[in-house]
């Protein structure tokens, strides 16, 4: 099984490092939906929280501060609970 990488706790270091903030942004209201994966995402939550379901896995939930992970391949279901706000970057 595909595995969702995620750091709750990310340092300021780690996030400099990687560039974030001048990643894309993405929002998305509340609401629910499949996503498949074609290249590893790499994300960090500004705003929000969701739950992630990958296909044969146990559901995930990513909050507003969370460094995460996407592998190449993943398939899944989102359920964006609360206003979603994130920089991503494809890989």
């Amino acid at each position: 099984m595909t595995q969702i990488i995620i750091d709750h706790n990310p340092s300021e270091e780690k996030l400099k490092e990687l560039g974030v903030k001048s990643w894309n942004t993405w929002d998305c209201p509340p609401s629910k939906f499949p996503l498949d994966f074609t290249a590893t995402e790499k994300a960090y939550v500004l705003e929000g929280e969701f739950k992630v379901t990958p296909a044969g896995g146990d559901t995930v939930t990513i909050k507003a501060g969370d460094y995460v992970e996407f592998p190449k391949g993943l398939k899944s279901q989102w359920e964006v609970v609360k206003q979603l706000k994130k920089h991503y970057k494809h890989f």
